[in-house]
């Protein structure tokens, strides 16, 4: 595979980094085990500058995950509990009295966990609106404004937020504004019969597997300036754009079963999200390209979290993933 000129670095170059990534996801895959799409949902994000919700019940690994992926990246590494008693100055930090040499106090801003490259933070859902919105900033514009001043973030900055499925009683739901800045929404699964043998044989040992580290900073910020010069055609970018029209409710020409069932579709921020996140898949895996396949691959953790049924769509048991997977082939077959 060779870059198209205005690369902005060698081919060579190109290809170390992606045999980087490549050894990056064999060393997280040592630890964790059968979260293979995760995994690379997770690198995706990365050289996309994205950030992740990863969703899944309680003891399947979405803590390991993260603290795993920053052992394999050498990235800074902060995490936060999320609770309700959890208040913005603990995300962000706040302004404190501090003795100077001469023993008198002055007000100095110390920085919250938040000023990290990866930042897990743990069961997002059970912090209060209020706590939840200090991430807005920061995973928008990778600025904080605290303390009267407004501060950069370390680069690259990623945010890895889990919330437990099952457990709803004392949470707090995500408002769309805040839900729509996660490039991709990731399901943790249940591992299988020989990946849960395999995580027994691993953990209840003597020693586990030991991460390397891989990947630096320098690397994925180099993976986030190749990742834009990844060529879409036209006619596959045409696709997208007609694709998420007929997403739209309110617009004319869109499918009977749309209109009916689909409270509101996927916004232009999503679309964008959609063909970034396949420049990000076709790079993985070695090609200079975004084809439908690309798209497929990444359309449903791209977009889960961007498409809501409305209560006609909800009683009568339509599956949104299924839905949105049907109007995207129907958008391929018409560009076709």
């Amino acid at each position: 595979m060779s870059a198209p000129e205005g690369t902005p670095s060698a081919p060579d170059d190109l290809q170390r980094l992606l045999a980087d990534l490549q050894r990056a996801r064999a060393e997280i895959a040592k630890a964790v085990i059968g979260q293979h799409a995760v995994i690379e949902q997770l690198l995706i994000a990365l050289i996309c500058e994205g950030h992740v919700l990863l969703e899944g019940a309680p003891g399947v690994g979405k803590t390991l995950l993260v603290r795993t992926l920053g052992a394999a990246t050498g990235l800074g590494f902060s995490r936060i509990q999320f609770t309700p008693d959890l208040m913005p100055a603990d995300v962000t930090g706040a302004l404190a009295l501090v003795p100077d040499s001469e023993g008198r106090s002055r007000l100095q801003f110390q920085p919250g966990p938040i000023f990290t490259q990866l930042l897990l933070a743990d069961e997002i859902n059970r912090a209060t609106p209020k706590t939840q919105s200090s991430l807005l900033e920061a995973m928008q514009e990778r600025m904080v404004t605290a303390g009267g001043r407004t501060m950069p973030l370390p680069r690259p900055f990623c945010v890895l937020a889990t919330q437990n499925p099952l457990e709803m009683e004392g949470t707090y739901q995500l408002p769309e504004a805040q839900i729509d800045r996660f490039l991709f929404k990731s399901i943790v699964s249940f591992p299988g019969e020989a990946e849960l043998d395999r995580i027994l044989d691993l953990t209840t040992g003597h020693a586990g597997e030991t991460v390397q580290q891989v990947l630096t900073a320098e690397d994925i910020l180099r993976g986030q300036t190749f990742v834009r010069s990844v060529p879409i055609a036209s006619h596959v970018r045409l696709a997208v754009a007609r694709f998420v029209r007929r997403t739209q409710p309110d617009l004319e020409g869109v499918s009977a079963e749309v209109k009916k069932y689909v409270r509101f579709g996927i916004s232009p921020r999503g679309a964008q999200s959609l063909v970034l996140a396949a420049k990000g898949h076709a790079l993985l895996n070695g090609r200079f390209n975004v084809s439908f396949d690309d798209l497929r691959e990444v359309l449903l953790p791209a977009l889960r979290h961007r498409f809501q049924l409305n209560f006609e769509g909800e009683a009568d048991g339509v599956d949104p993933e299924k839905l949105v997977q049907k109007i995207f082939e129907d958008a391929v077959r018409s560009a076709s």
